[in-house]
């Protein structure tokens, strides 16, 4: 082994990666500010309320996010614990934005499933854990809230088998729960954890340690939780199935955690589990094969871009996900889509709003890069041979308006704020095939995204918008393109616009009107996911 695999392998080693993904309210940004308060990365958490005086999340740093206490934008943040490195990327719980969600998965290795102890399973996990599963991502489930009321965790662990196919193994097992809850045995040590409540969970919480066998745990739980508990593991321990790394690395069977985000109960221990069970970085297939992540060469890919970061210098940051080799500041790379030789001056170590330089990073780190317009969602960066990385694609948009700008003294920032906010994927863009119609068609997966882009344009590039909806809920890009469309003629009950690649886009009024168009005209191919423009096509898709 070389020199630089060596220094590769060792720095694969301590790191890991992962995206929290959830239903809006399980609790995701608050578990989030927990795991960093644990890696010593603040020394004071602070939750996402609708409320002014708290101290507000550090991975909401947007201020519509911020007066409304939901996550709108994916961020990275990045802490060490335990001698390992730790990426964390945290994604949009809104369903409104499941499409930056879905791009930020592409750069994560592993996956943490929060459920709410009271919802259980919820669409939006759902829909979510069909992209981890698509990507085959191992799954780690967090059961937040048992501070308060919920179901029981038998029923939690059995309707995750039923409803997503998968295995479970509880790694730790709640003592009681809402008022009772005092605590959970962790069957890793044998242990039984009783915790302390800190005032609303802003520092670490204290917790006394117990063996399993201690007659002191007869004085310091009421009977009847310990009988309960006590007949719990058995159920647990005699029909549960032991656990399956390798099934776990490859998304059959999920680690359950139970326990509190709020009030830090369980939180260290979920962390120290997952350290060990985590998948360490993975090689990332491209055109050229596997690529590992010791490969020699620097390659990475952009899985998101972000404008006006800090709105003062104007800023457009891309998200990097390193895959091989490995990155030094000022090095030159390729850039695969466009054949250009780039600079990468000025990386930066991301924590939400806040950055700090970098001097090098390793396969598994995210690093941000200013984006003077060089960069594209889903490009590939490399050096030494070419190759490119499996491109991210689009998913089928159900809204559409026209955005009209009814100041014309600012065409300029309009035109700027449109262009930006398309490359950072807050919306997609389409324009009308008739020449005469100038204005952008915004294209959202929910209604949420048309109010923050008409919100950004006003607070970041200072114009006002109108909007103008459009009565159709299904795209199709046409596959051949423009020269397919024009030998099946004249087509009924739809519109046909383009996409800023310039690609023939049919937009319908409902389903019914798509499988009439599709009976009549069967040569015709439609694709409910845009073509990636940078890449390869994911396979799995």
């Amino acid at each position: 082994m070389s020199e630089i695999e060596a220094e590769l392998q060792a720095a694969v080693d301590q790191r890991r990666n992962f995206a929290i993904i959830s239903h809006p309210d399980a609790g995701k940004t608050t578990l989030t500010e927990k795991l960093l308060l644990y890696g010593g990365a603040i020394h004071q958490a602070g939750a996402v309320k609708a409320r002014r005086a708290q101290r507000h999340a550090t991975s909401d740093w947007m201020e519509m996010e911020q007066q409304r206490g939901i996550s709108i934008t994916s961020t990275v943040l990045q802490f060490e614990y335990r001698g390992c490195h730790i990426n964390l990327l945290d994604t949009p719980g809104h369903q409104d934005f499941s499409e930056d969600t879905y791009r930020t998965l592409a750069a994560a290795d592993n996956a943490v499933m929060l459920i709410d102890a009271a919802k259980g399973l919820e669409p939006q996990t759902r829909k979510l854990f069909e992209v981890c599963r698509m990507r085959g991502l191992p799954i780690f489930t967090f059961v937040n809230k048992l501070d308060r009321p919920g179901r029981e965790p038998l029923e939690l662990l059995d309707e995750i088998e039923q409803e997503l196919d998968l295995q479970t193994y509880a790694v730790n097992w709640p003592i009681g729960m809402g008022d009772r809850f005092k605590g959970v045995f962790d069957r890793r040590s044998r242990q039984i954890h009783l915790f302390e409540r800190s005032a609303h969970g802003q520092r670490e919480a204290i917790d006394t340690v117990i063996d399993l066998g201690d007659p002191r745990i007869e004085d310091l739980l009421e009977p009847e939780l310990y009988y309960q508990f006590k007949d719990d593991l058995e159920v647990l321990e005699g029909l549960g199935p032991e656990l399956d790394l390798e099934q776990v690395h490859q998304g059959k069977m999920t680690p359950v955690f139970f326990g509190s985000a709020m009030t830090n109960f369980g939180v260290e221990l979920f962390l120290d589990a997952f350290l060990d069970y985590a998948l360490k970085p993975v090689a990332h297939m491209s055109t050229e094969g596997e690529i590992p992540p010791t490969y020699p060469e620097f390659s990475g890919f952009v899985f998101k871009l972000q404008a006006n970061m800090d709105p003062k210098h104007r800023d457009r940051v891309a998200f990097i996900r390193v895959c091989s080799g490995k990155f030094e500041k000022d090095m030159t790379v390729n850039h695969a889509r466009t054949g250009k030789v780039v600079r990468l001056s000025r990386p930066q170590k991301l924590f939400a709003q806040d950055r700090a330089v970098i001097e090098e990073a390793y396969p598994g780190d995210v690093i941000g890069l200013n984006n003077p317009g060089v960069f594209a969602i889903g490009d590939t960066i490399y050096v030494g041979q070419k190759l490119e990385y499996e491109g991210i694609p689009s998913f089928s948009p159900e809204l559409f308006a026209y955005l009209k700008n009814p100041n014309p003294s600012k065409f300029k920032q309009f035109q700027k704020g449109v262009s930006e906010l398309r490359e950072e994927g807050a919306v997609q863009i389409m324009y009308s095939a008739d020449e005469a119609k100038r204005d952008p068609i915004l294209a959202a997966v929910g209604q949420l995204q048309f109010e923050v882009v008409q919100f950004r344009l006003q607070n970041e590039y200072g114009v006002e918008t109108r909007l103008e909806l459009l009565p159709y809920s299904v795209a199709r890009w046409v596959e051949g393109g423009w020269e397919a469309l024009q030998k099946v003629g004249r087509l009924f009950n739809t519109v046909t616009v383009k996409d800023i690649w310039d690609r023939p886009v049919l937009l319908f009024r409902n389903e019914w009107n798509l499988h009439q168009l599709q009976e009549d005209h069967p040569e015709l191919k439609l694709n409910a996911i845009a073509p990636v423009v940078s890449g390869r096509e994911p396979a799995s898709l």
